[in-house]
């Protein structure tokens, strides 16, 4: 089984990519977890840009994910808001300037110039590939999905082509269908 060599190749591009995001944080003052964590937010919907929405998809504890926003409000990459209907939910929206470290950070320079190299057929076998092992490796490990809301069981759009979330009951904009979402639930046939 090819399973040691996979493992060598993903491990091997993993470090190559944090290594370049690491030089990319260095030059802005923020650490790789950082600069995470403003990506996930920059993806995630309004339904998951909570502090413990960016601790279940980074895989860290409330304490580390705490100090990481801490962090990144202090230096204005990142403003909290409360839920307009639960006090006790904090909301995490990106600045300007939040948004600017992203756009210039993610993806690293390494990864576009290699990826660039390759042809589009390739480009989307990898891709489908990829997403197929992390389904793979979510499910083997009960994880969330975060998958984007249009490829959610709970995404349903209607005859006039407005969008709603089937759980929550809420309409959604085309913007929204892109983001990613920590209730997302597969449909059978993205599994």
């Amino acid at each position: 089984m090819n399973t040691e060599l996979i493992y060598d190749y993903l491990e091997r591009i993993a470090n190559l990519i944090r290594t370049d995001i690491r030089k990319t944080g260095v030059a802005k003052g923020l650490q790789p977890v950082q600069l995470e964590a403003l990506h996930y937010l920059s993806r995630c919907n309004r339904y998951s840009n909570t502090p413990v929405a960016v601790a279940d998809y980074l895989g860290l504890t409330k304490g580390t994910v705490s100090q990481t926003l801490g962090v990144l409000e202090s230096s204005g990459f990142i403003e909290k808001q409360a839920d307009l209907n639960d006090r006790r939910v904090v909301h995490l929206n990106l600045t300007v300037d939040g948004a600017r470290v992203v756009s210039d950070a993610i993806p690293p320079n390494i990864l576009k110039s290699a990826v660039e190299g390759l042809s589009e057929t390739s480009r989307n076998e990898i891709t489908a590939t990829l997403n197929q092992v992390l389904r793979e490796l979510q499910t083997a490990n009960k994880l969330k999905t975060f998958g984007s809301c249009k490829t959610c069981r709970y995404h349903l759009t209607q005859e006039d082509g407005r969008r709603r979330c089937g759980l929550t009951m809420e309409w959604l904009t085309e913007a929204d269908a892109e983001k990613i979402c920590r209730e997302h639930q597969p449909t059978a046939e993205s599994v």
